[in-house]
């Protein structure tokens, strides 16, 4: 299959959509093929701040990183449909995938470090994303000795080899661009940091640097898997007001991956709530904060602090999220929910619609309840 390859610069107008139908992803393992994400559908649109909100051990990553078909090809196997742009991304072939990544998909990811090359300076790297922009057609497609690009830089659909490829030059005539994506997302000193080393930098720092290397490539939709982990509280207020910002300016659709609620609330229009590889409620935020649904979405709302005193301890859920392999029957949450009754140990719900927009999977709910 062949398709055009996407322009690097679009109007804010140009339609753009996200689709997840069945999506299933299954890692190859010693023990066999254990699935972490599970016959999951979603539509994403553009302008819209989505949040994935779970445990760890959910899939929230594995799902985040499938979408742009991150995972290591060779140890994952696919099952439903990616449509981008109505062009489903689990039947191109790996190169073919390349041309969405960067200018439709980007994902930052939530320890920076690991992403910036520790070796140059992070002008040039940002720099770099821009230069490849421009040239992706022939780095990725019209030259097949170029090498391939090595995998932090296929996050942003990049090339770190270009750095090692006497283009260093070019890429300082960059910094001036640089510079100005550095202003938009709010780094002071801009025309001083484009020459500093990630190690010089806080980790609030080093993630607007990564923020504004998936701006460079002007994506559609943005991927950020617990972009304010390990960072203090100050800083992350910072980059979550960042995000919303840059939602509100390019009309930039956002999936932000988290464990914290209080994430979700400060950014989300929309939530999802993820368990055991299936998603289990999906609500506007505000509806589902009012009106929790399923059991694990109440267990969540009810250990989460609420800003005032109390003598009141939070609650906890009991149990673990269960490993890959050992999920148990029916639905999956029923050992740790405490309204489980004989049905939910047999049989696996459906996500259901109870209300506009209010979707949830439990047998509590729906023409079946019992």
């Amino acid at each position: 299959m062949t398709i055009e390859t996407a322009a690097p610069d679009r109007t804010p107008e140009q339609v753009f959509n996200l689709k997840v139908g069945n999506l299933s992803v299954s890692y190859k393992t010693h023990k066999g093929s254990l699935r972490a994400v599970d016959d999951v559908s979603l539509e994403l649109e553009k302008g819209k701040i989505y949040a994935l909100v779970g445990e760890s051990g959910c899939g929230k990553s594995t799902l985040g990183l499938a979408l742009s078909r991150l995972l290591p090809e060779n140890q994952v196997e696919y099952a439903g449909k990616i449509l981008c742009n109505d062009v489903n991304l689990l039947s191109l072939h790996e190169d073919e995938v390349e041309k969405f990544r960067g200018t439709q998909l980007a994902t930052i990811f939530q320890e920076p470090m690991t992403s910036l090359n520790p070796v140059y300076k992070v002008g040039e790297q940002v720099a770099e994303a821009l230069w490849i922009r421009e040239r992706r057609s022939k780095i990725y497609f019209d030259t097949p000795k170029t090498p391939k690009p090595d995998l932090p830089s296929r996050f942003m659909g990049i090339n770190s080899n270009s750095l090692r490829r006497g283009s260093r030059k070019r890429l300082y005539e960059l910094f001036p661009n640089v510079v100005e994506l550095f202003e938009k997302v709010r780094i002071a000193n801009s025309e001083r940091v484009v020459n500093m080393y990630p190690h010089e930098l806080s980790g609030g720092m080093k993630q607007r640097v990564m923020i504004a290397m998936a701006l460079a490539g002007n994506p559609s939709f943005l991927i950020a898997d617990e972009p304010t982990t390990a960072l203090d509280v100050t800083t992350q207020s910072q980059i979550l007001t960042l995000i919303k910002k840059i939602n509100a300016e390019f009309g930039m659709g956002v999936l932000m991956i988290t464990h914290d609620l209080g994430v979700v609330a400060a950014v989300a229009d929309f939530a999802l709530v993820m368990y055991a590889g299936k998603i289990v409620e999906e609500a506007p935020t505000n509806e589902l904060f009012k009106n929790p649904m399923h059991p694990y979405t109440v267990g969540l709302m009810a250990s989460f602090p609420r800003g005032q005193k109390t003598k009141t301890e939070l609650k906890t859920i009991k149990g673990v999220v269960p490993p890959l392999g050992m999920y148990p029957e029916g639905c999956r949450f029923n050992p740790r929910c405490p309204q489980a009754f004989e049905r939910c140990h047999g049989e696996i719900p459906q996500l259901i619609e109870v209300s506009s927009g209010h979707k949830v999977s439990c047998f509590l709910y729906g023409a079946s309840a019992s």
